[in-house]
């Protein structure tokens, strides 16, 4: 193989000799120019074969992220897998602002997908120093600068583990575990600005996003690649015109120290303290490593470069480490089956005024197999709607599938999956008379351990509307269920009775059973009666009333579902919103939780009874910002009995298995998992 090159420089990286453009430098490094090199000259003589190779970088290198570090004596140092995968961490070493690299003795040997693993540096860390973690092999895969008593107590990553700003705690540290008990409980404003895009393709470009609600001066800032014989550069000095980024705005700057294969970017602010940072491996930044979603997610290799815009998200799959401030969305991979079809997103909304951020952790989680929901009358993509945890077995996730089908779920390698005893493809529901095909779109569980499914419309004669709700037993045998009881509300809603089958599409979309015990104790008045609810004046409903959600206005309409067979109507509730696609009573918050998708801007409203005894909307949280903006149709919390440190799982279904698009990872998935607090 002959390969000469001609009046140009080349690198010696370590004991393996590789040619490598100066523009496209790497860590630990010689540069040597020579007028001509001919490579079949060298193979001839044995010189590179008597080379010994370099070790091989583990994959998924380049999500593991310096997490935490501390100055303040003890020296510690924490680091987090933001990937879907362990990587394994042996033989890794650091160095500290001589750049000598040294063993350190980790935790443990690998880290977990999401999880932590912490070491005592071997070398002191003080004031105005830096931290960079190197592979076996020496290559870069992530650096942290700082101040002076920037470290001390700690500086960790606030806004998401892994993914967020570096930030001077205030309190003690949180080694081992997650960031959030120990950030501040506001970030400068200068935090909110991230390395948005960069590109590796010659123009070696950089985005920046600022996702805050105020400009930001970047002037004075530096940058710097994963090559420690470089200085950090201005970007002003890169880019006169990027000054001052405003709110919601970018600023970009060309790279004047060349970005390649297996590089960084380091954003350092005028103390020399790090902002953000992206790292990518062999081929992630051509044409462009980005972040998916625009200023919030974690990093991937897209196929058009966006640079001063939102970005496309065209690309496939994860591109590198780092991610938004507002947290990462984690796993996926995986190709989509034969018959498996997503449908993109529709009906788009705004987000209703007065809607808070989500309160639980702002990393999210795939958490399912790719198609793993595709049936014989559903193959399409029409996929998940309502979900359900059972409050009597929370390891059990009841999952309702549009187009008549229930699914029993636990948890298997991190992602919930049919329970293969009771059926490893769901099972088949019908209308009462084992007959129709009903369009399942709500689940509950009640007091009796049975499972309650509404249905919209028998999709046999999807032009008409059957708003039922309908009793199943899970320990009835077979592949299909009848239900035990049906009760029918059609009459009720004559509005989606028009003889077209999209109004008839808007009915029950979610049901949530509420236990009479919390409507006695709050003080909840009986709208029949004008006085506070007394149970025993209902004799054959049960325990609880259920609230189903219907689509067409957002309402909640209570009911009594008697024994017999006959049902006892309690009124209408507003939520607040255009429409409700799930329902669910969160025993932990004591609220109920009206649902609604991409049509109230990924929005839950948890509702409370108030002083005069009414159900009315307490608070709405929006979705962890790095989701994507589907139909995600279901939503159910865990039982507080699940909690770790303060949080418990929270977990969305995607109608459309859409995720961010085709190509992304998220595409073909069904159920994204994160955290809620207790």
């Amino acid at each position: 193989m002959a390969f000469s090159w001609s009046t140009r420089c080349f690198k010696i990286v370590s004991t393996e000799f590789r040619l490598v453009p100066t523009s496209h430098s790497r860590a630990g490094v010689a540069s040597v120019c020579a007028a001509t090199l001919t490579l079949s000259g060298l193979l001839a003589t044995g010189m590179l074969a008597a080379q010994p190779a370099a070790a091989a970088d583990p994959a998924g290198y380049q999500n593991v992220r310096i997490n935490e570090v501390t100055s303040s004596g003890n020296d510690t140092v924490e680091l987090y897998n933001t990937g879907s995968s362990a990587v394994s961490i042996s033989g890794w070493k650091m160095s500290d602002d001589s750049f000598s690299q040294q063993s350190f003795s980790p935790s443990a040997g690998t880290i977990p997908a999401g999880g932590f693993v912490t070491f005592n540096s071997p070398k002191g860390l003080g004031d105005a120093d830096k931290l960079v973690i190197y592979t076996s092999g020496g290559t870069v895969v992530d650096r942290v600068d700082w101040a002076t008593n920037a470290a001390k107590p700690a500086m960790a990553r606030c806004g998401g583990d892994g993914t967020g700003a570096w930030v001077t705690t205030t309190t003690a540290s949180t080694f081992g575990a997650a960031n959030a008990a120990g950030c501040p409980s506001s970030l400068p404003a200068a935090s909110r600005v991230r390395i948005n895009e960069v590109t590796s393709d010659g123009s070696d470009t950089v985005e920046l996003y600022n996702g805050g609600t105020s400009a930001v001066s970047v002037g004075s800032w530096k940058y710097v690649d994963n090559d420690h014989t470089h200085s950090p550069v201005s970007i002003s000095s890169s880019s006169p015109s990027a000054t001052s980024i405003p709110a919601g705005g970018y600023a970009t700057f060309d790279s004047t120290i060349g970005l390649g294969d297996n590089d960084s970017v380091f954003l350092l602010d005028s103390t020399g303290s790090t902002i953000d940072s992206a790292t990518w491996a062999t081929g992630g930044a051509k044409p462009s490593a980005e972040r998916c979603a625009n200023g919030t997610g974690w990093f991937q290799t897209s196929t058009t470069a966006t640079l001063g815009g939102a970005n496309s998200c065209s690309g496939g799959g994860s591109g590198g480490g780092g991610g938004g401030q507002t947290g990462q969305l984690l796993g996926g991979g995986g190709s989509l089956t034969s018959g498996c079809t997503p449908e993109s997103p529709s009906g788009t909304g705004s987000t209703p005024a007065g809607t808070l951020a989500w309160p639980g952790g702002l990393d999210v989680t795939i958490a399912d197999n790719v198609c793993a929901f595709t049936t014989s009358t559903g193959p399409e993509g029409r996929d998940v709607s309502g979900l359900a945890f059972d409050p009597a077995n929370p390891s059990v996730l009841w999952a309702a599938k549009n187009k008549n089908w229930l699914y029993k779920l636990v948890k298997s390698n991190g992602k919930w999956v049919p329970d293969a005893s009771w059926s490893a493809t769901g099972k088949q529901l019908h209308f009462a008379g084992g007959s129709g095909q009903p369009d399942t779109e709500g689940v509950s569980v009640g007091a009796n351990g049975h499972v309650y499914v509404t249905s919209e419309r028998d999709n046999s004669n999807n032009t008409v509307p059957k708003d039922t709700i309908m009793e199943f037993d899970p320990a009835a045998t077979g592949s299909t269920l009848t239900p035990v009881h049906q009760w029918d509300m059609t009459s009720q809603f004559p509005q989606l009775n028009t003889g077209s089958k999209d109004d008839a599409n808007l009915g029950f979309e979610g049901v949530g059973y509420v236990p009479d015990s919390w409507l006695t104790a709050n003080g909840w008045i009986d709208p029949l009666t004008g006085a506070a609810y007394n149970p025993a004046d209902y004799p054959l409903h049960g325990s609880g009333l259920f609230f189903a959600g219907l689509e067409w206005d957002g309402t909640l309409h209570v009911y009594g579902l008697n024994s017999d067979g006959t049902f006892t109507t309690f009124g209408t509730l507003a939520t607040g919103k255009s429409a409700v696609m799930d329902v669910t009573f969160d025993a932990g918050t004591q609220r109920i939780v009206a649902t609604c998708d991409n049509t109230c801007g990924e929005t839950h409203t948890f509702m409370k009874v108030n002083a005069a005894g009414a159900i009315v909307p307490d608070v709405t949280y929006t979705n962890p910002a790095v989701m994507p903006t589907d139909n995600l149709e279901g939503f159910a919390i865990a039982p507080t009995s699940t909690c770790v440190n303060g949080f418990r799982e929270s977990v969305w279904s995607d109608d459309g298995i859409y995720g961010f698009g085709s190509g992304s990872s998220s595409y073909g998935h069904a159920l994204y998992s994160g955290t809620f607090p207790c």
